[in-house]
C-alpha cells in the first residue's frame, strides 16, 4: 500500500505534464490547468498519506522498485525510489508548495496573452523533476532529476520568449548551471570508478575501504574523499546559486512570479542542499571541503544580504534574500549539522514562497510594476497581502516565534558551538547578515505598503488579488507562523534521532540540545536583538526620515555603486571570461569556419576547374590524337612491366 502511494505521488505530476503539454491545444487552457492541478493534488494527497504511514508505523528505510531503466552491457540500473525520512520529508514539502503555486498561477496567469497550458505543463514537469531527484536511489537517477530541473528552469525563465531579457536570462541560467554540472558529473564518474556503484547504500558501505586512495593532480596529492566531495559541492554551488555561480539567480526574475516562487522555495536552488544532505556520509569524511563549504556559505550570505539592500526591483530583493539564506544552509552543512540545514530549507520554503507570491500579488495589482520606489501606501488597497507579507518578513528576519527563528538561530548556535577561529568568524559574519536580512526585508515592506503612494494612477487602480491567489498565501502564512514550532522537535529536537532514522549523518544523537545547553544567553539572543534593531533602523530610514538613505548614498557613492553592481561579479566575468571567449570564438570562426570550412570547397572547386581546363585539349575529337595517346600509354605499361619483372 505504502509503495503504491509513493509511486503515485512521484508520477502524478508527470501525468499532469503529459496531458497538459501534449493535449493542451486540443483540450484548451482551462482543462489543461485542471489536469495539472489534479495531478498535483493526487501527488500531495499520496505524499501526506505516505508520510503518515511511514512515521506512524516506524518504518525503516526501504527501496521501491518502479521499472527497468538502463540495460547496457554490464551496466544495469532499474528505476528505484528511496523511501526514507529525508525523501519523505522533502516529497511532502515540495509537492505541497508546488500545488499551492499551481493554484496561485490560475489567478496570476489569467490575464496573460499567451496560451497558458504550456506554462502549467512546465510547472508540473518542474515538480516531477525535483521529486525524481529527491526520491532517487542512486546518483544516475539523481542526475536525471538534476538536469530536469535545470531544463525546466530554462523553459520557465524564458516562458515569455518574446522578451529578449527573458531569453537572455534563461540562457544564462542554463549555461552557468552546465558549468557546475560538469564538476558534478565528474564527481559521479569518479565515485563509480572507485566504488563500482552509483547506489547510495553501496557507496556508503565502501567508503571505509577508500581511506588510502589518493589522486595526484597538478603536483598535489588529494585524498579521494576530499576530491570527490569537492566536485559534488561545486555542482551544488551552481544549482544553489552560491558565490561565483550566483549570477544567474537575479536575472531569473524575468520569468513569471510563480516560477520564481517555485525555483526559490521548493525546487532548483534547494537541490544543492539536498545533495549535500543525501551525500552527508561522504561529506563528513572530507574536513577540508567542509571548511571550504563554510567559507563559501558565509561569504554568499553576506554578499547577497548586502546587495539586497540597494535593489529597487521587489522580486530581485527577494531573490537575493534566497541566495543569502542558502548560504546559511551550506554553513550548517559545513559544521556537520545536516539536519539543521534541511530544517532551514523547509522553513525557508514556507516564507520564501509566501514572499514571492505576495510580491506577485502586488505586481498584478499595480499592472506589472516592480519598482518599489513607485509604490507606497498599499496597505490600504491590499490589506491581506500586506499582513501576509509582514508574516513572511517576520519569519525571514528570524523574529520569535515565526518559522525562521527556529531554524536560523539553530544554525548560528551550531556555528558558535564549533569553537574554532573559523567558527567564531563565521558566527560574526552570519550575525551581520541576520541584521542585514531584517533591514532589507523591512525596507521592502515600508517602501511597498507604508508611507505615501509614489504613483497615484497605479495606486488608485490597485485592488486585492482574487481568492485563487490569496488562498495559497494564507496557507503559507499560517505555515510561516507555526511551521517552525511544529517541526522543531522532529528535525533538530528531542525526536530527531527517531525522525531521521539514519537517512542523513547525525554527528551527535542530541546535537542541538547539547548546543542549547552550552550556548550563553546573550549569544542565543543576539540574532533576535539585531533583527529587531534592523526593523527599527528601516523604520527610521524609510518612514520617519526618508532623506537618511539619500544622504548615505550621496556620501558613499562608490560603496553604493559597488553594491548596486553586485560586487562587480557580472562585469568581472564579462572582462575575464565573456570578452576573451568572444574574441577567441571570432578568431576560430574566421580561421576555422570562414577560411577553412567555407573557403576549402571553393578552392577545391577552382582547382578542379583549372585542372580540367589544363587537360581538356586532349578531348578535342581528333582520332589521331586519341590513337597517339593510347600508344604512349601502352608503351609506358610495357616498359613498367619489363623494368619490374
Amino acid at each position: 500500500m505504502t509503495s503504491s502511494l509513493f509511486i503515485t505521488a512521484v508520477i502524478s505530476p508527470l501525468a499532469g505534464f503529459l496531458c497538459a503539454g501534449l493535449m493542451g491545444r486540443i483540450i484548451g487552457d482551462s482543462f489543461a490547468k485542471f489536469i495539472s492541478i489534479l495531478g498535483m493534488s493526487i501527488s500531495v494527497t499520496c505524499a501526506w498519506l505516505v508520510t503518515w504511514q511511514f512515521f506512524a508505523n516506524h518504518m525503516d528505510s526501504q527501496v521501491v522498485h518502479f521499472m527497468e531503466w538502463i540495460n547496457a552491457g554490464n551496466f544495469h540500473i532499474n528505476w528505484y525510489l528511496k523511501l526514507d525520512s529525508l525523501s519523505v520529508a522533502m516529497l511532502t514539502m515540495v509537492s505541497s508548495i508546488s500545488l499551492l503555486i499551481h493554484i496561485y498561477s490560475m489567478g496570476y496567469m489569467s490575464h496573460d496573452t499567451m496560451p497558458t497550458y504550456r506554462f502549467f505543463a512546465y510547472l508540473s514537469l518542474f515538480t516531477f523533476s525535483m521529486i525524481a531527484l529527491i526520491t532517487s536511489n542512486n546518483l544516475v537517477q539523481l542526475f536525471f532529476g538534476w538536469e530536469g530541473v535545470g531544463l525546466c528552469s530554462y523553459l520557465l525563465i524564458g516562458y515569455w520568449y518574446m522578451r529578449p531579457a527573458a531569453i537572455s536570462a534563461a540562457i544564462k541560467a542554463f549555461v552557468v548551471n552546465r558549468i557546475a554540472d560538469l564538476f558534478f558529473l565528474v564527481g559521479i564518474s569518479l565515485l563509480f570508478i572507485t566504488t563500482g556503484s552509483v547506489f547510495y547504500n553501496e557507496i556508503f558501505q565502501k567508503l571505509p575501504d577508500l581511506v588510502q586512495l589518493h589522486y595526484h593532480l597538478l603536483g598535489f596529492d588529494f585524498q579521494i574523499y576530499e576530491f570527490i566531495a569537492f566536485l559534488l559541492f561545486v555542482g551544488a554551488m551552481g544549482k544553489s546559486a552560491q558565490l561565483f555561480f550566483h549570477v544567474w539567480l537575479p536575472d531569473a526574475m524575468e520569468g513569471p512570479t510563480p516560477v520564481s516562487a517555485l525555483i526559490h522555495a521548493a525546487t532548483m536552488v534547494t537541490a544543492g542542499v539536498f545533495l549535500m544532505a543525501r551525500m552527508s556520509p561522504l561529506v563528513e569524511l572530507a574536513p577540508h571541503v567542509k571548511i571550504f563549504i563554510i567559507v563559501i556559505g558565509s561569504l554568499t550570505a553576506l554578499f547577497a544580504g548586502s546587495v539586497a539592500l540597494v535593489q529597487s526591483d521587489i522580486k530581485k530583493s527577494i531573490a537575493y534574500s534566497t541566495c543569502s539564506q542558502l548560504g546559511y544552509m551550506f554553513v550548517a552543512v559545513g559544521v556537520g549539522t545536516y539536519q539543521i540545514a534541511v530544517f532551514h530549507l523547509t522553513t525557508h520554503a514556507f516564507f520564501k514562497a509566501l514572499l514571492f507570491l505576495g510580491a506577485g500579488s502586488v505586481i498584478v495589482a499595480l499592472h506589472d510594476e516592480q519598482d518599489m520606489f513607485k509604490m507606497g501606501g498599499l496597505y490600504k488597497k491590499l490589506p491581506l497581502t500586506c499582513i501576509l507579507m509582514w508574516i513572511g518578513c517576520l519569519a525571514l528576519g528570524g523574529i520569535y516565534p515565526f518559522a525562521g527563528y527556529w531554524s536560523k538561530d539553530a544554525i548560528l548556535e551550531a556555528v558558535w558551538a564549533n569553537q574554532s577561529s573559523l567558527g567564531y568568524a563565521t558566527w560574526v559574519v552570519l550575525l551581520l547578515t541576520a541584521f542585514l536580512t531584517s533591514l532589507y526585508s523591512w525596507r521592502m515592506l515600508f517602501l511597498v505598503f507604508h508611507g505615501k503612494p509614489k504613483h497615484k494612477e497605479n495606486y488608485d487602480h490597485a485592488k486585492e488579488s482574487p481568492f485563487s491567489m490569496t488562498l495559497p498565501m494564507i496557507i503559507l502564512g499560517v505555515s510561516s507562523i507555526i511551521g517552525g514550532i511544529i517541526l522543531y522537535p522532529y528535525y533538530i529536537g528531542s525526536q530527531q534521532v527517531i525522525f531521521w532514522g539514519g537517512s542523513i549523518v547525525n554527528v551527535s544523537a542530541n546535537l542541538h540540545m547539547i548546543i542549547e545547553q552550552h550556548t550563553p544567553a546573550i549569544i542565543a539572543l543576539m540574532p533576535l536583538i539585531l533583527g529587531i534593531l534592523g526593523i527599527l533602523i528601516a523604520y527610521l530610514c524609510y518612514i520617519v526620515n526618508p532623506n537618511i538613505p539619500i544622504s548615505l548614498v550621496q556620501s558613499m557613492k562608490g560603496f553604493y555603486r559597488f553594491l548596486l553592481n553586485a560586487w562587480y561579479f557580472d562585469k568581472l566575468y564579462d572582462v575575464i571570461i565573456i570578452r576573451p571567449y568572444a574574441v577567441l570564438s571570432k578568431a576560430l570562426w574566421k580561421i576555422g569556419e570562414k577560411d577553412i570550412i567555407q573557403e576549402f570547397p571553393v578552392i577545391l572547386a577552382q582547382f578542379t576547374n583549372r585542372s580540367a581546363k589544363g587537360i581538356s585539349w586532349i578531348q578535342n575529337g581528333s582520332f589521331a590524337l586519341y590513337a597517339f595517346t593510347m600508344a604512349i600509354g601502352l608503351v609506358v605499361i610495357v616498359a613498367t612491366f619489363l623494368i619490374y619483372q
